[in-house]
């Protein structure tokens, strides 16, 4: 089963120099831990923070000569700056595609990068095999928390189920909800494994 952890340093206390060291720690233990993927969405910083952060993570997996693989969130020109694994794209249709990404990275002589899609429909997710995305995140797959306190509705096995058919040959990690009590309903529904936020911020 695949594990794909996305940071968030909103859940941590203090300032941001303390959150930014939590968020560190977390992805550290990640791969210590063997995680297979691990997604940095920070979204409002800037590209040099998010350069510093994704080197020092980087510098991790080489360190403990772990499988992990960093892809950056959106940001591609970052991704390819540091030597990131690769870059986890929207499902927007004015986003980048994998083959731009790809050939991004071909353009600065660097090993072909792997690339993650969000998908929140079954269009999205066709859409998304069409242009050869190496994993797509169906989301979301149960109730999920939204920073606003409110709760969106999660979308349940059966959807996920034939996202993943919709997505063969790609994989699909199931994303939204996911808890250690319904992690055997994605494997069951054909979930290649598990993406979370809160899901993995424990330790």
């Amino acid at each position: 089963m695949l594990r794909y952890a996305i940071t968030s340093r909103a859940l941590f206390p203090g300032d941001e120099s303390a959150k930014q060291a939590e968020l560190l720690r977390h992805s550290f233990h990640w791969v210590r831990d063997g995680f297979d993927f691990i997604q940095l969405r920070e979204k409002d910083l800037s590209g040099d923070a998010v350069a510093a952060l994704a080197s020092e993570i980087l510098e991790a997996i080489s360190a403990a000569r772990r499988p992990t693989r960093l892809l950056i969130n959106s940001r591609a020109d970052v991704a390819v700056a540091i030597r990131a694994h690769g870059v986890h794209l929207p499902a927007a249709p004015d986003a980048l595609t994998p083959g731009e990404v790809r050939r991004l990275y071909a353009s600065a002589r660097l090993p072909a990068p792997l690339v993650s899609v969000s998908c929140h429909t079954l269009f999205e997710v066709e859409r998304a095999r069409a242009n050869e995305a190496d994993l797509i995140l169906f989301a979301p797959v149960f109730e999920k928390l939204l920073d606003s306190g409110e709760y969106l509705q999660g979308q349940g096995p059966n959807r996920l189920r034939e996202a993943c058919g919709a997505a063969v040959p790609i994989p699909v990690i199931a994303l939204g909800g996911v808890t250690s009590q319904n992690v055997a309903a994605c494997i069951a529904a054909g979930a290649a494994g598990i993406a979370g936020v809160r899901l993995f911020h424990g330790g």
